[in-house]
Protein backbone atom coordinates (compact mmCIF):
# COMPACT_ATOMS: atom_id res chain seq x y z
CA UNK A 1 0.00 0.00 0.00
CA UNK A 2 3.03 2.36 1.14
CA UNK A 3 4.60 1.18 -2.18
CA UNK A 4 0.76 2.23 -4.49
CA UNK A 5 1.12 5.81 -2.78
CA UNK A 6 4.91 6.44 -2.83
CA UNK A 7 4.40 5.54 -6.87
CA UNK A 8 1.18 8.45 -7.39
CA UNK A 9 3.78 10.80 -6.06
CA UNK A 10 6.83 9.71 -8.21
CA UNK A 11 5.07 9.11 -11.60
CA UNK A 12 4.90 12.90 -11.86
CA UNK A 13 8.45 13.68 -11.08
CA UNK A 14 9.54 10.95 -13.46
CA UNK A 15 7.51 12.96 -16.33
CA UNK A 16 9.54 16.14 -14.86
CA UNK A 17 6.41 17.66 -13.90
CA UNK A 18 5.48 20.13 -11.19
CA UNK A 19 4.07 18.41 -7.93
CA UNK A 20 2.65 19.62 -4.51
CA UNK A 21 4.41 17.89 -1.26
CA UNK A 22 2.04 17.18 1.09
CA UNK A 23 1.83 19.92 4.22
CA UNK A 24 3.88 22.28 2.37
CA UNK A 25 1.68 23.65 -0.10
CA UNK A 26 5.43 24.23 -2.29
CA UNK A 27 5.61 23.37 -5.98
CA UNK A 28 8.46 20.95 -6.44
CA UNK A 29 9.71 20.53 -10.22
CA UNK A 30 12.68 18.27 -11.49
CA UNK A 31 15.95 20.57 -12.17
CA UNK A 32 15.15 19.40 -16.65
CA UNK A 33 11.73 19.72 -18.45
CA UNK A 34 11.58 15.90 -20.24
CA UNK A 35 9.01 16.86 -22.35
CA UNK A 36 10.22 20.49 -22.96
CA UNK A 37 12.09 21.20 -26.58
CA UNK A 38 15.85 21.42 -26.44
CA UNK A 39 16.55 25.01 -25.95
CA UNK A 40 17.08 27.25 -29.26
CA UNK A 41 20.28 28.15 -30.96
CA UNK A 42 20.96 31.65 -29.75
CA UNK A 43 20.64 33.65 -33.34
CA UNK A 44 24.67 35.19 -33.94
CA UNK A 45 25.14 31.33 -33.89
CA UNK A 46 22.25 30.40 -36.49
CA UNK A 47 23.75 33.22 -38.52
CA UNK A 48 26.86 32.00 -38.55
CA UNK A 49 25.88 28.83 -39.48
CA UNK A 50 24.28 30.10 -41.96
CA UNK A 51 27.49 31.86 -43.50
CA UNK A 52 29.52 28.61 -42.90
CA UNK A 53 27.11 26.95 -45.53
CA UNK A 54 27.55 29.67 -47.73
CA UNK A 55 31.16 29.85 -47.90
CA UNK A 56 31.17 26.24 -48.12
CA UNK A 57 33.17 25.59 -44.76
CA UNK A 58 32.03 22.42 -44.66
CA UNK A 59 33.27 21.51 -48.01
CA UNK A 60 36.82 21.66 -48.95
CA UNK A 61 37.20 20.53 -51.60
CA UNK A 62 37.11 23.56 -53.74
CA UNK A 63 39.99 25.12 -51.15
CA UNK A 64 42.15 21.88 -51.98
CA UNK A 65 41.44 22.56 -55.67
CA UNK A 66 42.37 25.68 -55.79
CA UNK A 67 45.36 25.34 -53.11
CA UNK A 68 47.16 22.43 -55.05
CA UNK A 69 48.19 24.74 -58.22
CA UNK A 70 49.06 27.43 -56.18
CA UNK A 71 51.37 25.49 -53.81
CA UNK A 72 52.74 23.97 -57.94
CA UNK A 73 53.79 27.35 -58.77
CA UNK A 74 55.11 28.44 -55.41
CA UNK A 75 57.53 25.59 -55.06
CA UNK A 76 58.77 25.82 -58.66
CA UNK A 77 59.54 29.83 -58.54
CA UNK A 78 61.18 29.32 -55.34
CA UNK A 79 62.68 25.79 -56.60
CA UNK A 80 61.61 24.38 -53.49
CA UNK A 81 59.75 25.78 -49.92
CA UNK A 82 59.03 29.42 -50.71
CA UNK A 83 59.30 31.80 -47.37
CA UNK A 84 57.11 31.05 -45.16
CA UNK A 85 55.04 34.28 -45.50
CA UNK A 86 54.48 34.05 -49.23
CA UNK A 87 53.62 30.30 -48.46
CA UNK A 88 51.28 31.79 -45.80
CA UNK A 89 49.45 35.04 -47.69
CA UNK A 90 49.15 32.58 -51.02
CA UNK A 91 47.97 29.91 -48.44
CA UNK A 92 45.29 31.95 -46.01
CA UNK A 93 44.22 33.87 -49.52
CA UNK A 94 43.19 30.57 -51.15
CA UNK A 95 40.81 29.73 -48.49
CA UNK A 96 39.71 33.70 -48.28
CA UNK A 97 39.47 33.99 -52.26
CA UNK A 98 37.51 30.74 -52.65
CA UNK A 99 35.26 31.32 -49.55
CA UNK A 100 34.41 34.42 -51.41
CA UNK A 101 33.46 33.00 -54.83
CA UNK A 102 31.59 30.72 -53.48
CA UNK A 103 29.39 33.30 -51.73
CA UNK A 104 29.20 35.34 -55.09
CA UNK A 105 28.48 32.35 -57.20
CA UNK A 106 25.29 31.50 -55.19
CA UNK A 107 24.86 35.10 -55.70
CA UNK A 108 24.05 35.22 -59.28
CA UNK A 109 22.75 31.71 -59.03
CA UNK A 110 19.88 32.70 -56.51
CA UNK A 111 17.92 32.46 -60.00
CA UNK A 112 19.14 29.17 -60.89
CA UNK A 113 19.85 27.18 -57.71
CA UNK A 114 16.33 26.41 -56.36
CA UNK A 115 15.67 24.53 -59.84
CA UNK A 116 18.36 22.32 -58.98
CA UNK A 117 17.96 19.34 -57.09
CA UNK A 118 21.50 19.35 -55.67
CA UNK A 119 21.79 23.52 -54.29
CA UNK A 120 18.05 24.38 -53.52
CA UNK A 121 18.83 23.79 -50.06
CA UNK A 122 21.87 26.36 -50.47
CA UNK A 123 21.06 29.52 -47.98
CA UNK A 124 20.69 32.16 -50.50
CA UNK A 125 18.54 29.78 -52.68
CA UNK A 126 16.28 29.04 -49.76
CA UNK A 127 16.07 32.14 -48.23
CA UNK A 128 17.95 32.38 -45.09
CA UNK A 129 20.27 34.45 -46.08
CA UNK A 130 19.57 37.79 -47.72
CA UNK A 131 21.28 39.16 -50.77
CA UNK A 132 22.56 41.96 -49.67
CA UNK A 133 23.98 39.98 -46.97
CA UNK A 134 25.69 37.56 -49.01
CA UNK A 135 27.04 40.52 -51.41
CA UNK A 136 28.61 42.37 -47.60
CA UNK A 137 30.00 38.71 -46.75
CA UNK A 138 31.89 38.86 -50.23
CA UNK A 139 33.19 42.35 -49.92
CA UNK A 140 34.60 41.68 -46.20
CA UNK A 141 36.58 38.14 -47.37
CA UNK A 142 37.86 39.49 -50.22
CA UNK A 143 39.57 43.03 -48.48
CA UNK A 144 40.74 40.50 -45.80
CA UNK A 145 42.79 38.76 -48.81
CA UNK A 146 43.76 41.72 -50.53
CA UNK A 147 44.99 43.23 -47.16
CA UNK A 148 47.87 39.92 -46.75
CA UNK A 149 48.72 40.72 -50.25
CA UNK A 150 49.24 44.20 -49.60
CA UNK A 151 52.31 43.03 -48.13
CA UNK A 152 54.08 41.36 -51.18
CA UNK A 153 55.73 43.13 -53.50
CA UNK A 154 53.89 45.60 -56.22
CA UNK A 155 53.39 43.13 -59.17
CA UNK A 156 51.78 40.86 -57.07
CA UNK A 157 49.28 43.67 -55.93
CA UNK A 158 48.64 44.43 -59.41
CA UNK A 159 47.79 40.94 -60.56
CA UNK A 160 45.75 40.24 -57.47
CA UNK A 161 43.20 43.13 -59.14
CA UNK A 162 43.32 41.10 -62.07
CA UNK A 163 42.36 38.17 -59.92
CA UNK A 164 39.37 40.04 -58.01
CA UNK A 165 37.84 40.61 -61.26
CA UNK A 166 38.31 37.12 -62.71
CA UNK A 167 36.37 35.81 -59.12
CA UNK A 168 33.58 38.26 -59.57
CA UNK A 169 32.50 37.83 -63.07
CA UNK A 170 32.64 33.84 -62.83
CA UNK A 171 29.61 33.07 -62.19
CA UNK A 172 27.91 34.97 -64.86
CA UNK A 173 29.54 33.34 -67.83
CA UNK A 174 26.82 30.04 -67.37
CA UNK A 175 24.21 32.66 -68.44
CA UNK A 176 25.81 34.03 -71.97
CA UNK A 177 28.43 31.27 -72.54
CA UNK A 178 28.31 27.15 -72.67
CA UNK A 179 32.63 27.53 -71.15
CA UNK A 180 32.10 28.72 -67.53
CA UNK A 181 34.34 25.97 -66.92
CA UNK A 182 37.04 27.27 -68.79
CA UNK A 183 36.75 30.68 -66.91
CA UNK A 184 36.83 28.80 -63.94
CA UNK A 185 40.52 27.60 -64.58
CA UNK A 186 41.38 31.18 -65.21
CA UNK A 187 40.16 32.28 -62.30
CA UNK A 188 41.32 29.31 -60.41
CA UNK A 189 45.00 29.01 -61.53
CA UNK A 190 45.33 32.67 -61.03
CA UNK A 191 47.55 31.95 -58.22
CA UNK A 192 50.01 30.25 -60.29
CA UNK A 193 51.37 33.72 -62.11
CA UNK A 194 50.88 35.63 -58.83
CA UNK A 195 52.81 33.12 -56.69
CA UNK A 196 55.40 33.64 -59.25
CA UNK A 197 55.20 37.14 -58.85
CA UNK A 198 56.01 37.78 -55.40
CA UNK A 199 58.62 35.01 -55.14
CA UNK A 200 60.66 35.98 -58.32
CA UNK A 201 59.46 39.40 -59.18
CA UNK A 202 58.43 38.49 -62.29
CA UNK A 203 56.47 35.96 -64.28
CA UNK A 204 58.15 33.75 -66.58
CA UNK A 205 56.81 31.74 -69.35
CA UNK A 206 57.20 28.42 -67.14
CA UNK A 207 54.28 30.28 -65.15
CA UNK A 208 52.23 30.28 -68.47
CA UNK A 209 51.96 27.05 -69.07
CA UNK A 210 51.50 26.00 -65.48
CA UNK A 211 49.08 27.74 -65.38
CA UNK A 212 47.79 26.49 -69.39
CA UNK A 213 48.10 23.38 -67.52
CA UNK A 214 45.49 24.35 -64.96
CA UNK A 215 42.80 25.64 -67.01
CA UNK A 216 43.04 22.47 -68.74
CA UNK A 217 42.35 20.57 -65.21
CA UNK A 218 39.82 22.82 -64.15
CA UNK A 219 37.47 22.49 -67.15
CA UNK A 220 37.90 18.92 -66.93
CA UNK A 221 37.05 18.52 -63.47
CA UNK A 222 33.99 20.99 -63.61
CA UNK A 223 32.84 19.20 -66.19
CA UNK A 224 32.98 16.17 -64.43
CA UNK A 225 30.70 18.53 -61.78
CA UNK A 226 28.40 20.38 -64.33
CA UNK A 227 26.98 16.57 -65.42
CA UNK A 228 25.90 15.77 -62.24
CA UNK A 229 23.37 18.52 -63.12
CA UNK A 230 23.37 18.55 -66.48
CA UNK A 231 19.85 17.35 -67.02
CA UNK A 232 18.50 20.47 -64.29
CA UNK A 233 20.74 23.20 -66.32
CA UNK A 234 19.21 22.31 -69.23
CA UNK A 235 15.39 22.73 -67.78
CA UNK A 236 16.45 25.72 -66.22
CA UNK A 237 18.30 27.45 -69.31
CA UNK A 238 21.93 27.48 -67.91
CA UNK A 239 24.69 26.67 -70.04
CA UNK A 240 27.93 24.72 -69.42
CA UNK A 241 30.62 22.78 -71.34
CA UNK A 242 28.56 19.07 -70.02
CA UNK A 243 25.65 20.87 -72.22
CA UNK A 244 28.24 21.66 -74.90
CA UNK A 245 29.68 18.27 -75.02
CA UNK A 246 27.05 16.53 -75.15
CA UNK A 247 27.08 12.84 -76.08
CA UNK A 248 30.75 13.07 -76.73
CA UNK A 249 31.68 14.46 -73.39
CA UNK A 250 33.91 11.44 -72.41
CA UNK A 251 35.75 12.37 -75.02
CA UNK A 252 36.02 16.10 -75.01
CA UNK A 253 37.13 14.64 -71.54
CA UNK A 254 40.16 12.77 -72.16
CA UNK A 255 41.20 15.20 -74.64
CA UNK A 256 41.26 17.83 -71.71
CA UNK A 257 43.14 15.52 -69.63
CA UNK A 258 45.31 14.36 -72.44
CA UNK A 259 46.32 18.55 -72.85
CA UNK A 260 46.93 18.60 -68.84
CA UNK A 261 49.47 15.90 -68.74
CA UNK A 262 51.13 17.44 -72.33
CA UNK A 263 51.58 21.20 -70.24
CA UNK A 264 52.68 19.70 -66.89
CA UNK A 265 55.77 17.67 -69.04
CA UNK A 266 56.53 20.84 -71.05
CA UNK A 267 56.87 22.05 -67.22
CA UNK A 268 58.62 19.52 -65.65
CA UNK A 269 61.26 19.67 -69.15
CA UNK A 270 61.59 23.07 -68.31
CA UNK A 271 62.07 22.96 -64.84
CA UNK A 272 64.63 20.17 -65.24
CA UNK A 273 62.52 17.81 -62.71
CA UNK A 274 63.35 14.48 -62.51
CA UNK A 275 62.10 10.51 -61.57
CA UNK A 276 59.96 12.07 -59.04
CA UNK A 277 57.99 14.33 -60.62
CA UNK A 278 57.62 12.16 -63.55
CA UNK A 279 56.65 9.54 -61.60
CA UNK A 280 54.06 11.80 -59.49
CA UNK A 281 52.45 12.56 -62.72
CA UNK A 282 52.43 9.07 -63.75
CA UNK A 283 50.16 8.34 -60.05
CA UNK A 284 48.27 11.35 -61.56
CA UNK A 285 48.13 9.70 -64.56
CA UNK A 286 46.67 6.24 -63.16
CA UNK A 287 43.90 8.28 -60.93
CA UNK A 288 42.62 10.03 -64.04
CA UNK A 289 42.36 6.78 -65.38
CA UNK A 290 40.33 6.08 -62.08
CA UNK A 291 38.12 8.31 -62.81
CA UNK A 292 36.65 7.64 -66.23
CA UNK A 293 35.49 4.17 -65.25
CA UNK A 294 33.76 6.06 -62.17
CA UNK A 295 31.75 8.12 -64.52
CA UNK A 296 31.58 6.21 -67.94
CA UNK A 297 27.97 5.52 -67.50
CA UNK A 298 27.48 8.69 -66.43
CA UNK A 299 25.80 8.57 -63.52
CA UNK A 300 24.90 11.54 -61.62
CA UNK A 301 26.35 10.62 -58.25
CA UNK A 302 29.61 8.62 -60.35
CA UNK A 303 30.19 11.83 -61.61
CA UNK A 304 30.42 13.51 -58.72
CA UNK A 305 32.54 11.37 -57.32
CA UNK A 306 35.13 11.70 -59.95
CA UNK A 307 35.10 15.85 -59.89
CA UNK A 308 36.21 15.05 -55.92
CA UNK A 309 38.95 12.60 -57.32
CA UNK A 310 40.43 15.40 -58.67
CA UNK A 311 41.96 16.40 -55.39
CA UNK A 312 44.40 13.40 -55.16
CA UNK A 313 45.27 14.44 -58.53
CA UNK A 314 46.44 17.54 -57.25
CA UNK A 315 48.45 16.05 -54.41
CA UNK A 316 50.12 13.55 -56.47
CA UNK A 317 51.41 16.19 -58.77
CA UNK A 318 52.31 18.55 -55.83
CA UNK A 319 53.86 15.29 -54.31
CA UNK A 320 55.93 14.91 -57.20
CA UNK A 321 56.97 18.58 -57.35
CA UNK A 322 58.29 18.80 -53.67
CA UNK A 323 59.82 15.52 -53.74
CA UNK A 324 61.74 16.03 -56.70
CA UNK A 325 62.76 19.83 -55.12
CA UNK A 326 63.66 18.21 -52.28
CA UNK A 327 65.28 15.56 -53.41
CA UNK A 328 67.98 16.81 -55.99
Amino acid sequence: MRIGKALVWLMPLLRGRAIVMPGTGNLCRMGYERDAPPPRMPRWRERLALYWKLVRGDRPIGWLLLLWPTWWGLWLAADGVPPLWILFVFTAGVWLTRSAGCVINDYADRWLDPQVERTRDRPLASGAVRGREALALFALLMLAAFALVLTLNRLTVLLSVVGVLLAASYPYLKRYTYLPQVYLGLAFGWGIPMGFAAVQGTVPPMAWVLYMANIFWATAYDTWYAMVDRDDDLRAGAKSTAILFGELDLVAQAVLYALVFVALALVGRQAGLGVFYWSGLGVALLLVGYEFMLARYRDREACFRAFLHNHWVGMAVFAGIAADLALR
